[in-house]
């Protein structure tokens, strides 16, 4: 009997290319935001689109939880070929690192535009807006307007913060599991392929638990986790369980055995979905962000179920369509992660440049979004090629 372990799965190219297409989509998420939703943004008074404020809806139905399935994909392969001390050490450099830097360099930036523009008060060097405002430790000015006081955040960086959490979890779950020398049984009982009936009860079960967290924070509510954790809980049992869903999946060989039939049929009730949103508005009678109550109780069952549909089919259509590679696909791939780090301050900047009075919304947003991919796919891979960078990034 051969008791030889079995190499690792290659890295598949499909996921690879889900994952370009996701980080396009969140630089095209941040493009829309100075031009659609009503939320807090680092710059003020551009045109808006109602188009542009379902698009946002929509994006945040799926986008961040389709990620950390991709990224929590990838996470077994790392910990079962490096073990636990050097996953661990992975993890903080990886993730850790570009965190610091870009809480103490990025966010602080953005910030400092954004008090030296619209906060309206007297200026300040940006050595005194770090220490006083940004880290606190100066006295909180009157007509404060938020969103908070100090004003360290850490911004689209909240998603490294919370894979880097997520993955310290999961390391304590495999040591565990080791120490109780609980063994893996995948290949003599593999775990059934999830269908229709699964899918549906896995929605129901987000729902009920997405409803349940909205009774207290509604949605655009972020909360300082332990004084560290820069969380959204309205959106965090989709997230966290798409996290979870995505190391299952590594493990019992999902996305491989997944029937492609029924993942194209729940990628159709998503676009479905989707074209409902953009049809009735995200301010529509029967969306509401949170409270008690059929209308956010209905609204957390649709994001669910967009999220659950447009997840699922968008892995299957990837799987089908999109396997191809290539030394483009490739370059790009290596890149997403430095692109997802670097794009905020790019679509900031060219949102400042583009004005407030000259384009009309929907031309503002897209060119935006494609000055802003082209800037940061080729600024991510030169810094990939500096030296020390290509081990963080």
């Amino acid at each position: 009997m051969d008791t030889k372990p079995s190499a690792p799965p290659s890295r598949l190219a499909w996921l690879d290319n889900l994952r370009i297409a996701v980080t396009v989509l969140v630089v095209v998420h941040h493009a829309a935001q100075a031009y659609g939703p009503d939320d807090w943004w680092y710059v003020e008074g551009r045109p808006r689109s109602g188009a542009l404020a379902a698009l946002s809806a929509l994006d945040g139905t799926f986008a961040m939880s389709l990620f950390f399935f991709v990224s929590a994909y990838f996470v077994p392969t790392s910990y079962e070929r490096h073990g636990a001390r050097a996953f661990l050490t992975s993890r903080l450099r990886r993730l850790g690192i570009p965190l610091v830097v870009g809480a103490l360099t990025i966010v602080p930036g953005l910030m400092y535009t954004y008090y030296v523009h619209y906060r309206g008060y007297a200026p300040i060097s940006f050595p005194r807006y770090f220490t006083d405002v940004y880290l606190g430790l100066g006295e909180k000015p009157a007509g404060w307007s938020g969103p908070s006081w100090p004003d360290l955040q850490f911004a689209h960086l909240w998603f490294i913060q919370n894979l880097l959490a997520y993955s310290a979890l999961y390391l304590l779950c495999r040591q565990t599991a080791r120490l109780l020398r609980r063994r893996r049984r995948e290949d003599q009982n593999p775990a059934r392929v999830p269908g229709h009936g699964a899918l549906a009860l896995l929605t129901v079960g987000l729902a009920a638990a997405t409803y349940a967290v909205r009774l207290r924070y509604p949605l655009d509510s972020w909360v300082p986790f332990l004084d560290f954790l820069q969380v959204e809980p309205a959106r965090l049992p989709l997230q966290a369980s798409f996290f979870v869903l995505g190391a299952v999946a590594h493990r019992y060989g999902w996305p491989a055995r997944f029937p492609a039939r029924t993942g194209l049929i729940w990628l159709a009730g998503g676009v479905g979905g989707a074209a409902l949103l953009f049809a009735v508005g995200p301010d529509a009678d029967w969306f509401a962000p949170g409270g008690a109550g059929w209308r956010s109780a209905l609204w957390s069952l649709y994001e669910s179920g967009l999220c659950v549909a447009l997840c699922v089919g968008l892995l299957t259509l990837f799987r089908e369509r999109c396997a191809g590679s290539g030394r483009l696909r490739r370059e790009l791939a290596a890149g997403s992660y430095a692109v997802y780090l670097i794009h905020l301050p790019i679509v900031v900047a060219v949102q400042f440049a583009l004005g407030s009075d000259v384009l009309p919304a929907l031309v503002a947003w897209l060119l935006t979004a494609v000055l802003a991919l082209g800037a940061a796919f080729p600024a991510a891979a030169g810094l990939r090629r500096l030296p020390g960078f290509r081990s963080v990034l």
